[in-house]
């Protein structure tokens, strides 16, 4: 079997109306290239016929490689056993929606040979609902706290990168995932290229805010300490403000004066006790993610592969 330069991964999540279309794009867009490629579909739970669609796929076409995981482990995951399974030179991740044109996948290509190690496809921007908008915000931040500032606001599902790169995270096998942060573990060279956004035809995303919010949080508290380091620094400024009521108290007392009482011990008290029950939030998630960790619950599990490797 000839070796691809070139692996397209693709988690695939209820998908069926749009996989037919999606691989006769993706050999159209790359044919003329001339470039030997796979197409990896990682079938992440779907409940509709999408796996059976790879199936028929794969047996007509020796390029597709079709894998079947055991749940629905979200999309980061199912991308992170795809990636694995690779066996190009040169990854490129798409969704399979279609909103990622597979067209513009050479000009991701002519970019990283410029001598980057990972590209995104920066679209334009979409006009989503607040609610979406807040997770798309809180998500980024989340970004920028883990990989830094240079690239966050252009990450995006649609991406090419080196094979090699992951070489760095060839260990990891906690169940949180994020395939950007874990790219930035191996490389500092980052670029975007803008691209084309096709509009959805089929179904609607499964990414609300909670989704969104939840993923921010993961990342937060999976790849960064910050969020220990802040609950630290609030720690040390509220007991400053702690020790200054004292100071405060000490003074109206040795004055002749008094300190209001109820309303004011009660507030002091509400406030001292959120910013506690905030810290230990912030050190519960840690501890809930070092438990995972400890139990080795995997990413993802495959019960089924086209043509096993």
């Amino acid at each position: 079997m000839t070796v691809p330069t070139l692996s397209v991964v693709v988690p695939v999540y209820n998908s069926a109306p749009t996989l037919p279309l999606l691989t006769q794009r993706v050999a159209e867009a790359l044919g003329p290239t001339g470039i030997e490629y796979e197409l990896v579909l990682v079938n992440d739970g779907s409940r509709d016929e999408s796996w059976s669609l790879i199936v028929e796929v794969a047996r007509g076409d020796s390029r597709v490689h079709g894998m079947n995981l055991a749940r629905n482990y979200g999309q980061h995951n199912a991308l992170l056993a795809g990636i694995r399974a690779a066996r190009g030179e040169t990854i490129a991740t798409i969704d399979d929606d279609l909103q990622n044109p597979p067209e513009e996948i050479p000009k991701l290509l002519a970019k990283l040979d410029e001598g980057y190690d990972v590209v995104y496809g920066s679209a334009p921007k979409r006009q989503y609902g607040l609610l979406r908008s807040a997770g798309t915000r809180l998500t980024k931040l989340a970004l920028r706290i883990a990989i830094g500032d240079v690239i966050a606001d252009q990450v995006s599902a649609f991406r090419v990168f080196r094979t090699r790169l992951r070489d760095s995270f060839a260990g990891y096998s906690g169940p949180y995932v994020s395939i950007d942060v874990l790219l930035s573990w191996g490389t500092a060279r980052f670029a975007a290229v803008p691209v084309g956004r096709d509009v959805r035809t089929e179904g609607r995303s499964s990414y609300g805010f909670g989704r969104l919010a939840t993923h921010a949080l993961n990342v937060l508290t999976g790849f960064s300490t910050r969020p220990l380091r802040a609950a630290s620094l609030v720690g040390l400024v509220f007991t400053a403000f702690g020790f200054g009521v004292f100071v405060y108290a000490v003074v109206r007392w040795l004055v002749g004066g008094s300190v209001p009482g109820f309303p004011f011990l009660a507030s002091i008290i509400s406030i001292f006790a959120g910013v506690q029950l905030v810290t230990l939030g912030v050190i519960g998630e840690y501890l809930a993610r070092m438990h995972l960790r400890i139990m080795d619950r995997p990413p993802y599990a495959i019960v089924e592969e086209t043509d096993p490797r």
